[in-house]
């Protein structure tokens, strides 16, 4: 018990982390850059562009505030019920980082969705015409290809069983 409360401890210290960070960079564009403003930070390869985004990824339903709220309370509500049950092994260290990636990116996104009606996002790579994204978004994308790949490639089924909704059976009530 010991061990995951220090577990939870840590992951919460790194929720905070991801989302200041997240939250600092969006301020300082907001404040520091006018809207649909920009400067290269690399020619023709980069920018800090300020886009306020009223939808989802690549601006997708636009003006749906609502409805991206109430989705990012249901994903922090599964989120938090899964890293809850993760066991306190160091094995389980890069899931927990992932999901907790994944939990500050929505969180932060939804902050800005109910204080602001939209997100700030502010990262554009001009060199492919990439979508403007922010640091949250980077959390989102980069957490979820990671799990991924541990899903598929690090661990065993048997390793996720924590996961089940299904009590397992112990060795009494097998013999009896």
């Amino acid at each position: 018990m010991k061990n995951s409360r220090k577990m939870l401890a840590v992951d919460l210290l790194l929720f905070v982390v991801l989302l200041a960070a997240d939250q600092l960079t969006k301020h300082v564009i907001r404040i520091k850059l006018e809207l649909h403003s920009y400067f290269n930070v690399i020619d023709k390869v980069l920018q800090i562009y300020h886009y306020e985004n009223r939808g989802a990824a690549w601006g997708i339903l636009q003006g749906q505030r609502v409805l991206f709220i109430i989705m990012a309370v249901v994903v922090a509500c599964i989120l938090a019920f899964v890293i809850i049950r993760i066991p306190p092994e160091k094995k389980y260290i890069r899931l927990n980082t992932a999901l907790m990636m994944i939990a500050a990116g929505a969180i932060g996104n939804t902050i800005d969705r109910a204080m602001n009606g939209s997100v700030t996002d502010f990262i554009y790579v001009v060199l492919i015409n990439f979508p403007i994204f922010n640091v949250a978004d980077m959390y989102i994308v980069i957490a979820t290809f990671w799990l991924v790949i541990m899903i598929l490639f690090i661990y065993k089924d048997e390793e996720l069983d924590f996961l089940s909704l299904k009590k397992k059976k112990t060795d009494e009530s097998e013999e009896a």
